[in-house]
């Protein structure tokens, strides 16, 4: 290929089609458990998180719901992916090799909100959500009242320890002490625990008796979970909000320094292109989410 500023910029249409193609081709997860929010700043406040209004009988004034209640901030963080591909191969009509490189460039940022969402499944046994707890704890607070919440366990995944989680995720109640009306709908499990989740959700009978909790949830097994085998988590997914959060600030833009006098290009032969994003994941409501570490027997 004859190298001059028109190829060069044909080449990056190219491989910006391949890249755009395959994005729109690579399947995501993380909607399934998180809100997507636009944000338009730096970071974005969610004051509001815990504040479910319900439904009152209208007696003498209205009672105006206080949806100001915690600071729990999920601020922007910057990512990027860059590549350099070697000037002698584009004068060598290489190009073709590098097509799979773009592609494959395409599902890691495709992927990327999927990481970042299901890591904070994994390490929610260790940070903390909007009320100042652990997202998954034993001590949630209800309310102003002195009463506290639970959506943690300890058990191994199994028939038992799965419709223990449904019932006590359906008992929780709001701040106004009122049933939230949390429905489970997704079971969630790393790799290691697929087998066990499917025989719970999908069997016709379990040890010779009926499987009362056949299809009672939906099951996601997820990969980014592998670190954490025995950690199992079910959610309540239905609903506008969800149990976790992804902030969008900047979609992936696809860039390129392909110009004689950049650096690059004039010190190493290389053209460089790569792509940047603005966004971040956060913990959503903590009523609608139940997990258990795995590591005590049933």
């Amino acid at each position: 290929m004859i190298i001059n500023q028109q190829n060069l910029r044909d080449l990056f249409t190219n491989f910006n089609a391949i890249f755009n193609k395959t994005i729109e081709e690579t399947e995501q997860n993380y909607l399934k458990v998180a809100m997507e929010v636009p944000s338009a700043s730096s970071d974005e406040n969610y004051a509001w998180f815990g504040q479910i209004p319900s439904m009152r009988e209208w007696i003498g004034d209205r009672q105006i719901q206080n949806l100001s209640a915690h600071t729990y901030t999920i601020k922007n963080k910057d990512f990027e992916l860059t590549i350099a591909v070697n000037r002698n191969d584009i004068a060598d009509d290489k190009i073709g090799v590098y097509k799979p490189l773009i592609q494959d460039m395409a599902q890691m940022v495709r992927r990327h909100p999927d990481e970042l969402v299901f890591t904070l499944l994994g390490q929610g046994f260790t940070n903390k959500c909007y009320d100042d707890k652990i997202f998954f704890a034993d001590n949630h607070p209800q309310g102003d009242s002195k009463l506290i919440q639970s959506n943690k366990g300890t058990k191994k995944l199994s028939a038992t320890t799965y419709a223990e989680a449904r019932a006590q995720m359906m008992t929780i109640k709001g701040d106004n002490g009122k049933s939230l009306k949390v429905i489970p709908d997704l079971l969630v499990v790393a790799p290691q625990n697929e087998a066990v989740a499917r025989q719970i959700l999908f069997a016709e009978t379990i040890g010779g008796s009926t499987n009362v909790n056949k299809d009672t949830s939906e099951l996601l097994v997820v990969p980014e979970l592998a670190d954490h085998p025995d950690q199992w988590y079910l959610l309540c997914t239905k609903r506008a909000i969800k149990p976790l959060v992804f902030q969008d600030r900047q979609k992936p833009k696809f860039v390129s320094l392909d110009k004689d006098n950049d650096d690059n290009v004039f010190f190493r032969k290389e053209y460089i292109y790569g792509v940047d994003a603005r966004c971040n994941a956060g913990y959503g409501l903590w009523q609608l989410a139940y997990g258990s570490t795995g590591e005590v027997a049933e």
